[in-house]
C-alpha cells in the first residue's frame, strides 16, 4: 500500500513547520528574557512531539501541542518552581495576547491558545537522568532526548502513520478516559519494530497479555503486571505502557489484524458514523433489556480526576445491583467534562419476586440453629443448612438505585467525595427508551449510545 497520499494529508507542510517552530522560538525567547530580567534561574525549552518532529497536522487542534517546558535547577524549592514558572508563563501569554487556563498534572501548568495554536507551559526540574526525578513531568526532558537520539529521521513518518491509525481506530491517548497508547509509546514501538507496518505485525502476531519490550535490556520487565510492558529506556523502573488498558491493547491488535488482512486508506480518516434516535431506539428495544441512565452534574475538577471518579461509581453501582440479584448485562459512562455526567446501566432483570432465600447456620451448630429458628420460625433445612425466605428491601432496580443515592445509602457506594456531593444534590434516572422519544436529545449523548451498541465500529473499515 502506498502511504504517501496519507502522509501528504497528515504531515505538516514546510510553511506550517516554520510557523510552529518560529512561534515556539519566540515564546522561548520571551520567557528566557523575562527570567533574566527578573533574576530567575530558569530556562525555557521546546519538548514533546514538535521538538521530536512526530506531530501530526490535519487542521485539528487536538493533533498538536506545543510543549514549552521551563527548567529550574534541582536546588529550586517546589514552591518557587511552581510560582515562578507559572508567572513566567502568564507573562509570556500576556505578551503574545493569548488566553490560558491553569491545569494540574503532578503540579500546576498552563495551557494556552496563542495565534491559534494550543501551547502548554510546564515548569519542571532540569534533570540529567531518572535518579534526579522530582516529578513525573521531569521525564519529558529525558524522553525527548532519547527519541531525538534513537529515532531515525525516516521513522518520523512511521510514527505519524501509527499515531493517526491509532487515533482513527480509537486506541490513541493515554489519558484515563481513553486508556490507550501515548505518543511516546508509539515512538518507542517504531524504534523497536522499525516501521508502522512492522508494529502492526508485531501486535497481531506476538502480543498477548504480559508481552514485554525492553529496548535497553534493563531486565526489569518482570516487575510489572500490566497488559503490555514497555520498559522506559530512560528509567528501568517505569513501564511506559502502564496506562494502556487490556481492552485498548486488544482492540489495537484486532484493528491491526483487520488492516493487515485488508489494508485500506479509510483506516487513516474519520469514519462516517450514521445514527438517529429511531434506529437507536429500535435496536435497544430488540435487546429486550431495561436501560436506564443516571444523570448528574459534575464537580469542577480536572478531567483526569473526574473520569476515574465516574468510572469507579459506575462499577460500584453495578456491584450493588448484582449483589442484590439484579443482573447487569452492560454499563458505561460519559461526561462532557464540564457540567454533565451519565452512567448507563443495562439490566436483564428490573423486577424481582418479593422474597429472597437467606442462609443460616448448619444443623450441627446447635446454639446458632436455635437462635436462627426462633427468629425465622418458618425456616427449613436444605442439605445440612438452615434456610428461610426474607422480604426484599428493594423489589426493583430503580428503588435500589434511589435507595443507594441517599445520604444514608451512599456510604455503600464507592464514589469520590467531589462527585458524591454533586449526586446527593441532584440526579435524574432516565429511561433510555423514553429519552429516545424526546425531540431534544443531545447529539453527544446519541453518539455515546451509538458507540455503546457498536463497540467495534472503528476497528474495521469496509
Amino acid at each position: 500500500m502506498d502511504f504517501q497520499p496519507i502522509l501528504n494529508d497528515i504531515e505538516p507542510s514546510e510553511e506550517e513547520e516554520h510557523k510552529v517552530h518560529d512561534l515556539s522560538l519566540k515564546l522561548i525567547e520571551i520567557i528566557n528574557h523575562d527570567a533574566q530580567e527578573e533574576g530567575i534561574d530558569a530556562e525555557a525549552v521546546l519538548l514533546g512531539s514538535v521538538a521530536k518532529n512526530t506531530w501530526i497536522s490535519t487542521g485539528d487542534k487536538e493533533d498538536l501541542d506545543i510543549d514549552i517546558f521551563i527548567k529550574f535547577p534541582l536546588t529550586t524549592s517546589l514552591d518557587d518552581l511552581k510560582n515562578q514558572g507559572l508567572e513566567l508563563a502568564k507573562k509570556c501569554i500576556k505578551t503574545m495576547n493569548g488566553a490560558y487556563e491553569e491545569r494540574y498534572a503532578s503540579h500546576p501548568y498552563l495551557t494556552g491558545d496563542i495565534e491559534g495554536y494550543p501551547v502548554d507551559f510546564v515548569p519542571c526540574y532540569d534533570i540529567k537522568d531518572s535518579s534526579e526525578l522530582k516529578s513525573a513531568v521531569d521525564r519529558t526532558l529525558l524522553h525527548t532526548q532519547y527519541i531525538l537520539t534513537n529515532l531515525k529521521p525516516s521513522q518520523a513518518q512511521e510514527v505519524r502513520l501509527l499515531k493517526r491509525f491509532m487515533k482513527m481506530v480509537g486506541t490513541y491517548g493515554s489519558e484515563f478516559k481513553v486508556g490507550g497508547f501515548s505518543g511516546y509509546l508509539c515512538e518507542l514501538l517504531v524504534i523497536h519494530y522499525g516501521s508502522f507496518l512492522d508494529v502492526l505485525k508485531g501486535a497481531f502476531h506476538q502480543w498477548k497479555p504480559g508481552y514485554q519490550i525492553d529496548l535497553m535490556n534493563y531486565s526489569t520487565a518482570h516487575l510489572f503486571k500490566d497488559p503490555l510492558v514497555v520498559v522506559d529506556p530512560t528509567d528501568g523502573n517505569r513501564n511506559v505502557s502502564a496506562a494502556l488498558t487490556l481492552q485498548k491493547m486488544a482492540e489495537f491488535r484486532v484493528a491491526a489484524g483487520n488492516f493487515l488482512k485488508n489494508p485500506k486508506k479509510s483506516y487513516f480518516y474519520p469514519k462516517k458514523i450514521q445514527y438517529n434516535r429511531e434506529a437507536l431506539r429500535d435496536k435497544f428495544k430488540k435487546r429486550k433489556t431495561h436501560l436506564v441512565m443516571l444523570a448528574f452534574p459534575t464537580p469542577n475538577i480536572p478531567a483526569d480526576a473526574l473520569h476515574p471518579q465516574i468510572q469507579k461509581t459506575e462499577k460500584s453501582l453495578v456491584k450493588i445491583l448484582e449483589n442484590d440479584d439484579f443482573k447487569v448485562m452492560g454499563s458505561d459512562y460519559w461526561s462532557d467534562e464540564n457540567k454533565r455526567g451519565l452512567i448507563l446501566l443495562e439490566l436483564d432483570t428490573w423486577h424481582l419476586i418479593p422474597f429472597k432465600k437467606h442462609s443460616g447456620p448448619t444443623a450441627w451448630d446447635h446454639e446458632n440453629s436455635e437462635r436462627f429458628h426462633d427468629k425465622h420460625p418458618e425456616s427449613w433445612i436444605e442439605g445440612d443448612q438452615w434456610v428461610t425466605l426474607i422480604p426484599r428491601q428493594y423489589p426493583d432496580a430503580e428503588s435500589l438505585i434511589q435507595g443507594t443515592l441517599t445520604p444514608g445509602g451512599i456510604k455503600n457506594l464507592r464514589v469520590g467525595k467531589h462527585l458524591k456531593k454533586k449526586i446527593l444534590e441532584k440526579y435524574n434516572l432516565v429511561d433510555v427508551l423514553d429519552l429516545l422519544v424526546a425531540r431534544d436529545v443531545d447529539e453527544d449523548i446519541l453518539k455515546f449510545l451509538h458507540f455503546y451498541l457498536h463497540k467495534n465500529e472503528l476497528l474495521i473499515r469496509d
